[in-house]
């Protein structure tokens, strides 16, 4: 069968964790220097970005979706099989039996379109109940007890003791810190 007409499906790859990035990097180069890439399209590392508050400061990290996996599109065939099982870091293909299973095109495609989502997660480390301290607006040094996360709008609501009653607020997840 002409390669040109072969079906190119997405695979998963285990790989050592950690290692994710360096083992893109190794299968593409292997991929080029082996001239099949014809038969292996894509290599891609499901990612996301994600907020961190940290110290009072926000960032943006992007963390790895699943850690320890890569996907592959390629059309599966002996050659390919081997350059890609052979690649320094892999530990394997995701299957059933000996033969590597194709992920659903669905799947792919929700896994793909999460990674080019408009806006990065909040990651809360809020619960609620948690005792957490007012660092900053007009409420400073207030403690409180949290009664609502708001992950949509990064915002959280606060039970404080206001003249000798309780009184929620809501403030932003950069104005207080956990107790």
């Amino acid at each position: 069968m002409d390669t040109k007409q072969m079906e190119k499906r997405w695979y998963v790859i285990h790989t050592y964790s950690g290692y994710e990035d360096r083992v893109k990097k190794n299968l593409e180069q292997r991929i080029k220097f082996m001239g099949a890439g014809e038969k292996v399209l894509q290599v891609v590392v499901p990612t996301e970005s994600e907020v961190e508050i940290k110290d009072g400061m926000r960032r943006t990290v992007t963390k790895k979706v699943f850690p320890g996996y890569l996907l592959v599109q390629m059309a599966l065939n002996d050659e390919t099989w081997d350059i890609v099982r052979n690649t320094p870091g892999v530990t394997g293909f995701v299957s059933s039996g000996n033969k590597p299973t194709p992920l659903e095109e669905s799947e792919v495609k929700k896994i793909l379109d999460q990674m080019v989502a408009e806006a990065p997660k909040v990651k809360v480390g809020f619960s609620r109940g948690q005792s957490v301290r007012v660092v900053d607006g007009p409420f400073i040094d207030f403690v409180g007890k949290v009664d609502e996360v708001n992950q949509e709008k990064g915002k959280v609501r606060v039970m404080l003791s206001l003249f000798g009653r309780e009184t929620s607020v809501e403030l932003d997840f950069l104005q207080v810190e956990r107790q």
